[in-house]
């Protein structure tokens, strides 16, 4: 099956929304799609090595699991200026969480067969 990119912008630490992007996105690449997860807002606190397992939801499986699995056949992409406000850069990340800033994620939204999902 051949899919369209997904790109989800994850903007909150809400944990039934980041419960939800997380779910869509490993989802998605277990289906074989090509996922880029961005990290903004308060949500790049998921980014941050030992973060995602304080976080726990009823009926949803553990934050970082999804993360690694996100992050081992897909991208995490956390934003530069929410780093910068939060006096977080790239060494304070889980290794190979990636780094840009908006100019970059339009890029990828805007591609022609690309689908964007924001939460």
């Amino acid at each position: 099956m051949t899919s369209r990119p997904l790109i989800l912008k994850l903007t909150t630490l809400e944990p039934e929304k980041a419960a939800q992007a997380l779910n869509v996105a490993s989802v998605s690449l277990a289906s074989g799609a090509k996922v880029s997860l961005w990290l903004t807002g308060d949500a790049i606190r998921l980014a941050q090595p030992g973060f995602a397992e304080t976080i726990q939801l009823e009926h949803s499986a553990p934050f970082n699991e999804l993360l690694e699995a996100i992050l081992s056949a897909g991208s995490i992409t956390a934003c530069t200026q929410c780093l910068a406000r939060r006096s977080l850069s790239q060494s304070d990340l889980i290794p190979g969480v990636g780094v840009a800033g908006a100019g970059s994620f339009a890029a990828e939204i805007l591609a022609p067969d690309a689908q964007a999902l924001i939460y």
